[in-house]
């Protein structure tokens, strides 16, 4: 049956199908050369300025043309790949729209698209300004990625979330014992509440929201899958340069993992100066586990309630940081990168944030403010930055296997700078190698120049300004390529 029900629709209107095929186009303007979409016009030309009204392009693919003699229906043929779904809106809503085009080879180019209000339709405003908002955002968006239709992987539910009371009670009553004990039973408490008349809305509302957001995360046991140390070794090479210390230690991890299919007791903690690439470390990580990350910066947390939520008792209630990562993560298994652990301990609010750190730490279960239930944490991996050690308590010490980070020889600041910065940046403007040529006493200059600063941030912000200046030269001065020599880089970087 058709979507919709026109009931000036002509008699003999086709069944549901779909007629159009997508194209893609990164063009900033739409004009008849490079329309929004093609209409078919094989048996009608179509007038300049026309009004009528889509029908969903999903199952029905047309457009209804209201006519001084009667209601035509004309397939859509083409669609740049932008504006699918829009026109999907437009039909779904009943909007009644204008359409600017003209009658080609092709079929009926239409380049613009006006909303108007007639014969009882929607009408959004009066300005029309939403539907040329959303116009203009589309004309300047890339295009799309093309999706490969399969059917199988249209009954998959990966982007289904539980929001509703009714899908949320379907999907406890089908999970049934999968979930934990204690989650199951803390969500059938909070679907009582959620369901009761006798509690005030805004407990209701709580209780509904801290549902959606524990049902939605995948409750996983803390078995893990053997993973391949030579793959592993591949990645923090890729990665990485030099820091065999820390090579072998991660490596030693996962063999671990290997024979015992779980978690280390102990995460990491990498201590080093600024710039020498410990988050860097710990993104390589959370690749070689295969497990989705979130970072954590003390130096933003001054209080330990915006990790712990806020008591269900305030209106503006919500869950804390830590809990809204497992929510984005959608798992109960990830990485939890803490970045500058050496912070933590600086609270100014009414606590410490290290203490909440500890019970994180521990694997023992997290408990939120907000939600008021224990998350399993045993399939949490942290791992910890720090630039001075001696700031960080004890206590949270004693939770992580340390790693001492030592800063870069000069000789492997070269490397790194010859070897992965500049060919990086080069890449990223569009230079060939040969364009952009540091002589190896320009390369001595360079890590001369940054001799008293840590790690790599200054090399790579060097190689860019050098790149940056063989790209002037090449495209100003119409050189072939630019050679820099010592005294070159000395004046381009003082």
């Amino acid at each position: 049956m058709p979507v919709f029900d026109f009931s000036a629709a002509p008699e003999d209107s086709k069944q549901p199908e779909c007629t159009y095929t997508t194209f893609q186009s990164n063009e900033e303007t739409a004009t008849p050369e490079k329309p929004i979409l093609i209409l078919d016009n094989a048996k009608r030309q179509w007038q300049h300025h026309s009004c009528g009204m889509f029908t969903n392009p999903v199952k029905r693919t047309s457009f209804e043309f209201q006519e001084e003699d009667g209601t035509f229906s004309a397939d859509i043929l083409k669609i740049d790949s932008r504006f699918v779904s829009l026109l999907k809106w437009l039909g779904e809503n009943h909007i009644n729209v204008r359409l600017s085009g003209q009658n080609r080879a092709e079929g009926y180019a239409v380049y613009k698209i006006r909303e108007i209000g007639f014969g009882g339709g929607t009408k959004l405003s009066a300005e029309d300004g939403f539907l040329q908002f959303m116009i203009e955002r589309l004309l300047a968006s890339n295009a799309p990625a093309e999706e490969q239709v399969d059917e199988e992987l249209e009954e998959m539910g990966d982007d289904m979330k539980l929001t509703s009371l009714q899908s949320i009670t379907d999907f406890m009553n089908c999970a049934g014992r999968t979930l934990p004990d204690n989650i199951r039973l803390w969500a059938r408490r909070n679907l009582a509440v959620a369901r009761s008349h006798e509690v005030s809305p805004e407990e209701r509302r709580h209780a509904q929201r801290a549902l959606s957001i524990m049902m939605n995360i995948q409750w996983k046991n803390n078995y893990f899958e053997a993973i391949d140390p030579k793959e592993a070794r591949r990645i923090l090479d890729e990665e990485l340069y030099g820091m065999e210390r820390v090579k072998q230690r991660i490596i030693e991890t996962i063999i671990q993992i290997n024979r015992t299919h779980t978690l280390p007791a102990y995460g990491l903690l990498l201590v080093g100066p600024a710039g020498t690439g410990k988050s860097q470390i710990a993104y390589a990580v959370a690749r070689i586990l295969k497990l989705p990350w979130t970072t954590l910066d003390m130096s933003s947390i001054n209080d330990p309630e915006q990790l712990t939520g806020s008591s269900r008792i305030y209106a503006n209630a919500k869950p804390g940081i830590i809990l809204e990562a497992f929510s984005m993560a959608g798992a109960s298994n990830l990485v939890f990168i803490i970045n500058e652990l050496d912070k933590a301990a600086s609270g100014k609010g009414n606590g410490n944030p290290s203490d909440v750190l500890l019970t994180l730490l521990d694997n023992l279960g997290f408990t939120d403010n907000y939600i008021e239930c224990m998350v399993p944490t045993v399939g949490v991996y942290p791992i910890a930055t720090a630039n001075d050690k001696s700031q960080i308590s004890a206590p949270l010490m004693s939770r992580f296997a340390v790693i001492d980070i030592p800063d870069y020889t000069p000789e492997e600041k070269k490397i790194i700078f010859s070897k992965f910065a500049l060919p990086k940046v080069l890449g990223r403007m569009q230079l060939k190698p040969e364009e952009c040529i540091v002589a190896d006493e320009a390369l001595d200059a360079i890590v001369e120049r940054y001799a008293d600063t840590t790690g790599i941030r200054d090399l790579e912000q060097a190689a860019e300004h050098i790149a940056a200046n063989a790209l002037y030269q090449i495209e100003v001065d119409h050189k072939q390529s630019v050679t820099f020599d010592g005294p070159m880089v000395r004046k381009l970087l003082d």
